[in-house]
């Protein structure tokens, strides 16, 4: 009995597997087939290439471009125009250097402040080495100047070149920065 039931299970299993097979497929798939032979890519020739006329220069009347006056009136209007910009940043170039210059400000951090000898100092920690800042020192790579030294904060002007290359101030402040334990 259970050997019946065993190849009647079988058999239902083929017959179901037999009729699962579907000839829509095949008809697309012989479709596929046909349209495929028949394809033909279709390319188009490439026109031929025009024949190159050289011509001569001729300067008949034209503005030579390598006329040595209007070159020297080019430089003379650049160099005005230079003079009038550079005014911000021709007394930041002309004095000389502190330490602190030489590094980013967001390679500083303020970790505190005091009165020395009156003025405020503020401690700034650069490369785990600290340095006393008071007000008219400079920080930074952009001629950073510091005008105000309070409890929590260094502000400092500093000159910058916009877009356009224009000189500018702009004011930034550090800001003390609590010690992580």
């Amino acid at each position: 009995m259970q050997q019946r039931s065993l190849i009647l299970a079988l058999g239902l299993c083929t017959a179901l597997l037999v009729g699962c097979s579907n000839p829509e497929h095949e008809e697309l798939q012989q479709w596929m087939a046909q349209q495929r032979a028949q394809a033909r890519p279709r390319i188009t020739p490439i026109a031929e290439p025009k024949q190159f006329q050289p011509q001569t220069y001729t300067a008949d009347g034209g503005v030579d471009p390598f006329d040595p006056g209007k070159l020297t009136q080019a430089l003379r209007r650049d160099s005005a125009q230079q003079g009038a910009r550079s005014g911000i940043i021709q007394s930041e170039l002309n004095r000389r250097k502190e330490p602190l210059e030489a590094m980013p400000l967001d390679a500083m951090a303020m970790v505190g402040s005091l009165q020395k000898q009156g003025q405020p100092t503020a401690l700034i920690k650069v490369d785990q080495l600290l340095y006393q800042v008071r007000v008219g020192n400079y920080l930074g790579q952009n001629y950073g100047k510091v005008l105000r030294i309070t409890e929590n904060s260094v502000q400092l002007r500093e000159i910058i070149q916009d877009v356009t290359g224009e000189w500018i101030e702009r004011n930034t402040e550090l800001v003390l920065q609590e010690t992580q334990k």
